[in-house]
This record gives structure tokens, C-alpha cells and sequence, in this order.
């Protein structure tokens, strides 16, 4: 690892000032590849003094097993970045999966271990590192202990959020089915036991009907805490051969410990919302911890919209029959403003928009547009550099991805005013 733990300094840049709808700055440096974790988990510490981030090896072709990513962290008040830990697991979406702990102390990623992609812990203060059993994607908000199906898997449903394998394109498949063996897998983070929280088999017999085509195979994606802490939102894919650009994506939820398993999108008696196909999108937990917001195509409606819906299934509603749904949206606490990101191409190329949706006003406004890397210029559109855009503790700053000279690079949208309003 290049400087390993040594300060370097640079300049947060102002991006175009006076000329975008809130003040953004570039605040990672020149000459590398950086990457937040995803745009349901924020970057800034506990403090919202530091920013966490991965640093890319290169940008333009896949990563095999072996290829090292860097973790970083950005002091935003000292303006300096320090490469903090060296990984072999990471991804062109997720990085690195770093995570914050409670406290500005501790970093969680993961990193592969023998033969097997772990979560391991950096303590910023101490210097020392830890391996664990299981791997992470998603962290108990008290660092009590980390949840995540097993990253060797994750490229099978889609490129760029598991770990790289030995050989580019063969990642480890499941037998047709419901696995009873594999899942979700939680890794106390007290005492290192690493024990299977929910099984493929226990949350596909939720589904409310079966399959349109049988023989293919469960596989488990996005895991998510709220913030409370107090339920995981689980989403399953099915993958068939005849059906592969769909993975037919449905939202569940469950108590920390696996009990109470919810088929949450549109149940409890709705049958607006579809149960298979590809008709939705990118879920995320409502701040308020209760409720899940996902864009999907409902009512024989044309075009995306955004749904709220209890964690249960039940209130289930349209937020907007006006404004398009779109993006990796993220909604804050009070349920008014929605952020989220949409990749426009033009005559000059590729631009990531930054959008800011006021749910009052029934009005999405472009918080800025910077030029980003175009996914149609390379083999696969894992290359493509989505805006991810990720709020800050407070919900007052947003954290997000775009490339203006090429290179991936973070930048930060002051909202407060606007969201103030």
C-alpha cells in the first residue's frame, strides 16, 4: 500500500461556484480512482468530520483476485487523505464496503482472507486491524455485529459488488432452488461467532406466488439496517436462464435476530405493486426506520414512480403521481425531500445529475450535472460511474460519484438551505 497511514494533503476544490443550484466541492484528489460504499450508506463519521472511501487500482477492465484496492479516509477540516488499510475485496459499485463504526474510531471493510471474503475492522486510533468470520454489507448501527451474504456469490445476479474472482466471469453459482444452507450470515463483532441469520429457503417461502418460470435459482442481494437498528430490509433475486435481465428483484424485511420474515412491497392485501419482474428499483429505508422507498412501475402506470410502504407490506402509497421515479433515491426524516442521481448522455458525452425531489412542491430540481464516464465506451456497463448520491448525518450535505476529467472522484452538495425551506 502506497503511504500507508502518512497524511497527504490537498485542496477541496469548489466545482463551477455560483454556477450550480447548492455549493458542491470536489473532495478527493487528482490522480486517483475513488469510490463511496453505496448510496444508502453515508460516507461521513459519526462526527461528519471524515469521509470514508476506496481508492481504486485502475478503472478499465475487471479486477481478478489479487488486485488491491486502498481504504481511505478524507479529513475534511485538515483537507489531507490517509490510505488506512489494503484490500483484495472490492467492487466498481460498492468499493471496498466500507463502513463506519458508532464512533470515528473504527473502519469496517472486507478483505479476503485464505479463502473466504471477511469483514475486517481498521482502528484509526490503535493502527491494528482484525479479521472476522463473516462478511459485511451492511453494520448494526450500535457495531454490535455485521450481516452480508457471501460476496463470492454476488457476481453471479450482477458485476461489481462482490469479491474478484480467480478467473473473470465464473463466480461461485447456487444449485437451482432455495438453498437451506446458505444466506444471510451475521458475525457478532463482540465475539467473532458467525451463524446463518436467515436461509435462502426461509425468506423464498415468503414470495406470495411462485415463479413464472421454475428451475431457477434464489439469490440474496441488498442487506440493509435502518437506522434504528431495529429491522433489516433483505432484497432476494431469482435468477433463471430464460429470465436473466430481470433477477426479478422483491423487498423483504426481518428482526435483527431472523424472526418476523415480511414480504414488504405492496403486501398485506395491495396488489398494485408487482411481485416479479423488473419493475423496480433500488429500495432504501425511510429514515423514520419504519417505512422502505422504492421506485417502481405500478397501476398499469408507464413510467417509473416512487412508493413508500410500511416494512410489513402494508400502507402502501405513491408519493408522486407527477414526478417520474428514478435513480438510488434516499428520502430524509421528516419525508419531504428525496435526493437521487440520473445519468443523461449528450453531444459532449456522459453527466451524472445530481436531483433534489421536494415531495411538498411536487418539484425535481437539478442540483448540479458533472460530466461522468460514459459505460457505452467500454465492454460492460460495470465501468459506468453512477452518482450514488448519499446524505450526510444531519441531511443537510449529500455525498456523491462523477467523473469530470475521466477519473472517479467524490464530491459534496451543500443542501442546507434548500432543505431548510
Amino acid at each position: 500500500m502506497r503511504d500507508a497511514w502518512k497524511k497527504r494533503p490537498f485542496r477541496l476544490t469548489p466545482y463551477r461556484p455560483g454556477e450550480t443550484l447548492a455549493p458542491v466541492m470536489q473532495v478527493t484528489p487528482e490522480g486517483g480512482f475513488y469510490v463511496q460504499t453505496y448510496f444508502d450508506v453515508t460516507p461521513f463519521s459519526p462526527s461528519q468530520r471524515y469521509l470514508a472511501a476506496t481508492r481504486l487500482p485502475f478503472q478499465d477492465r475487471m479486477p481478478v483476485l489479487g488486485d488491491a484496492a486502498e481504504v481511505c479516509v478524507i479529513d475534511l477540516e485538515e483537507q489531507t487523505i490517509q490510505s488506512v488499510y489494503s484490500t483484495r475485496c472490492w467492487g466498481f459499485q460498492t468499493g471496498a464496503n466500507v463502513h463506519w463504526g458508532a464512533t470515528d474510531r473504527r473502519l469496517y471493510a472486507n478483505d479476503v482472507i485464505g479463502d473466504a471474503a471477511v469483514c475486517v475492522r481498521i482502528d484509526l486510533e490503535t493502527r491494528e486491524t482484525r479479521a472476522f468470520a463473516g462478511p459485511l454489507y451492511s453494520i448494526a448501527p450500535d457495531e454490535s455485529c455485521v450481516i452480508g451474504f457471501p460476496h463470492e456469490q454476488r457476481d453471479v445476479t450482477q458485476l461489481g459488488y462482490g469479491v474478484p474472482p480467480k478467473e473473470p466471469g465464473n463466480p461461485r453459482r447456487l444449485p437451482p432452488g432455495a438453498a437451506t444452507d446458505e444466506g444471510i450470515w451475521r458475525t457478532d463483532l463482540r465475539t467473532n461467532e458467525k451463524t446463518l441469520l436467515v436461509s435462502l429457503a426461509d425468506v423464498a417461502a415468503r414470495v406470495p406466488s411462485a415463479p413464472p418460470r421454475p428451475g431457477g435459482a434464489y439469490y440474496f442481494w441488498h442487506s440493509k439496517f435502518n437506522r434504528q437498528g431495529t429491522r433489516v430490509m433483505q432484497v432476494l433475486r431469482y435468477l433463471h436462464p430464460q429470465m436473466p435481465a430481470t433477477v426479478n428483484p422483491m423487498v423483504f424485511t426481518f428482526n435483527p435476530d431472523g424472526s418476523d420474515i415480511r414480504f414488504a412491497q405492496g403486501g398485506a392485501g395491495s396488489e398494485r405493486l408487482p411481485v416479479w419482474g423488473a419493475s423496480g428499483g433500488h429500495p432504501n429505508w425511510h429514515a423514520d426506520g419504519v417505512h422502505v422507498l422504492r421506485h417502481m412501475k405500478a397501476d398499469g402506470v408507464a413510467k417509473s414512480r416512487y412508493w413508500q410502504f410500511r416494512f410489513d407490506g402494508s400502507e402502501t402509497r405513491c408519493l408522486s403521481g407527477k414526478i417520474e421515479g428514478r435513480g438510488h433515491p434516499s428520502i430524509e426524516p421528516r419525508g419531504r425531500f428525496i435526493v437521487t442521481d440520473q445519468r443523461q448522455k449528450g453531444e459532449d458525452g456522459a453527466r451524472m445529475e445530481i436531483r433534489l425531489v421536494d415531495l411538498a412542491a411536487e418539484e425535481e430540481r437539478i442540483v448540479c450535472g458533472i460530466p461522468t464516464i460514459d459505460p457505452s465506451k467500454y465492454p460492460d456497463s460495470v465501468f459506468r460511474v453512477d452518482g450514488h448520491p448519499a446524505w450526510s448525518r444531519d441531511f443537510t450535505k449529500v455525498c456523491f460519484q462523477a467523473a469530470p476529467h475521466g477519473a472517479r472522484q467524490l464530491f459534496i452538495a451543500d443542501v442546507a438551505e434548500i432543505v431548510a425551506g
